[in-house]
């Protein structure tokens, strides 16, 4: 007789966390490639080399999927990129300037622009779904913000006295990505050194006109007390 072995069964590994970031890798990926609404989650799985079962545990629906890219990776991106390099610089202008340079670089250096991450997603999704606009709005919002206090904190040492820390905010994350869309549309990079220009140039032009228009209201102040 010929003894019948006995076969052991492969291995199975159990790693939900390792599984939840591949998907979320992958649809990161193909929403910044392709775009939200041309990813379907049968591409999806099969990137990622996962069930429906397995993505739906995660992700019930593409919608929450979407959203947790938008809130674990874009957020972190703008985090990454900007937030972080503007606190740590010496000043506000100086942090602004940082990071138009540095992706300028790393742009030069990769060859090809596929756009701002945030700017990407909110083109397409900003009006398709309120829970997908207040998520991207406030990515915006926390970049403006970080952006605004730094001015502050210049403030609290003595410099940008004539600089609205809102405006100025508003001004550079406008000009950033206004710039990123202009790059990613021509595929040149150096559009990102000519908006930084112009942003420089504007931001010390408002300063200047409001340190005068200030000058002149102190005049004026004093003219009056003077009857």
């Amino acid at each position: 007789m010929i003894a019948r072995l006995k076969m052991r069964p492969g291995k199975r590994t159990n790693d939900p966390d390792g599984l939840r970031k591949r998907v979320l890798d992958v649809a990161e990926a193909s929403f910044q490639a392709r775009g939200y609404h041309a990813s379907s989650l049968g591409d999806l799985m099969a990137a990622a080399g996962v069930t429906g079962g397995a993505l739906h545990h995660h992700f019930p629906t593409k919608k929450a999927l979407a959203l947790a890219v938008i809130e674990e990776r874009v957020s972190a991106a703008v985090e990454e990129t900007w937030i972080a390099p503007v606190q740590a610089a010496g000043s506000a202008r100086e942090g602004v300037r940082g990071v138009f340079e540095a992706v300028a670089a790393e742009l030069e250096q990769q060859g090809f622009v596929r756009g701002c991450p945030l700017n990407n997603l909110a083109h397409e999704l900003s009006l398709a779904d309120a829970d997908f606009r207040a998520a991207l709005a406030g990515i915006f919002s926390a970049w403006r913000q970080a952006i605004a206090d730094k001015v502050r904190a210049d403030q609290q040492a003595g410099r940008e006295q004539d600089t609205d820390p809102q405006r100025f905010a508003a001004l550079a994350v406008a000009t950033y990505s206004g710039a990123m869309s202009m790059a990613k549309t021509t595929q040149d990079s150096g559009v990102l050194r000519d908006c930084l220009n112009a942003l420089e140039q504007g931001a010390s032009s408002v300063s200047s006109s409001k340190g005068a228009g200030a000058n002149r209201r102190r005049r004026m102040l004093r003219q009056h007390k003077a009857f």
